[in-house]
């Protein structure tokens, strides 16, 4: 989705650039920099979420991060 937008985000630019008129020239810009909003906030999400531990530990992991080691990394569905 967050490519999507990006390639939406410039094409938008693309359009606004080559377009003549004033209303075009300024719903295309809109358009751009809504684009610009979204993507940055896609992006960020993508980051955070594939950094971000599960939302409960085990009681396993909680046992190892009482003892000072990292909990073990388990494979998300």
């Amino acid at each position: 989705m967050r490519w999507l937008l990006l390639v939406s985000t410039v094409f938008a630019f693309v359009l606004c650039f080559t377009r003549h008129s004033a209303g075009a020239w300024g719903f295309w810009m809109l358009a751009g920099l809504l684009g610009v909003f979204a993507t940055t906030l896609a992006f960020v999400h993508a980051r955070i979420a594939g950094n971000a531990r599960e939302a409960s530990l085990s009681e396993y992991d909680l046992k190892r991060l009482r003892e000072g080691k990292p909990p073990l990394r388990h494979e998300r569905p």
